[in-house]
């Protein structure tokens, strides 16, 4: 380091994990599933509530997943997958998709598009998408999306704050 300059030391609190996704938690954000086809044909589906609009020229989405999420490696450029954004009273399906499973989709009303990619039907709204870039970020991976189809419903999205799912007030 050159003269003069000291080290910046975070806060007390801003490293501590907790605290941090307790502060974060003060954001609400709408609650997404997003989907993927895995070697073999098995659909993926994991809920997100990191989901953003990115760019509207180009059309571009983004996301973050956990570098050690066993997904990972289906989210390579190029790779087709799907935004599910999801309702409100679809909370249990979030916590569904949030949850560990062997097949997630299972008794669940979906369809597959012709890359194989699982989309809820009851969805709020749907964006069909090919990874772009996947960027180490952290613990996490920065998935930029191009979208490339899209559609959507009237209804109130699902909406999570503080921990738990709550409904928009009019």
């Amino acid at each position: 380091m050159g003269a003069g300059m000291e080290t910046m030391k975070p806060p007390p609190g801003v490293a501590d994990p907790r605290s941090l996704r307790r502060v974060c938690g003060r954001f609400a954000t709408g609650v997404a599933v997003i989907g993927a086809c895995a070697p073999q044909g098995r659909a993926v589906g994991l809920t997100v509530n990191s989901f953003a609009s990115l760019s509207l020229e180009p059309p571009l989405i983004v996301w973050s997943l956990a570098r050690h999420s066993p997904n990972a490696a289906l989210f390579t450029p190029g790779a087709p997958f799907g935004v599910n954004i999801l309702r409100a009273g679809q909370g249990e399906l979030a916590r569904r998709f949030a949850t560990p499973q062997a097949d997630k989709f299972a008794g669940v009303p979906h369809w597959r598009c012709p890359h194989g990619v699982p989309y809820l039907d009851e969805a709020l709204a749907r964006l069909s998408c090919r990874v772009e870039r996947a960027d180490p970020a952290g613990d996490h991976l920065l998935i930029v999306g191009a979208v490339e189809d899209l559609a959507a419903s009237d209804g109130e999205p699902l909406v999570f704050y503080g921990g738990d799912f709550v409904r928009v007030a009019a």
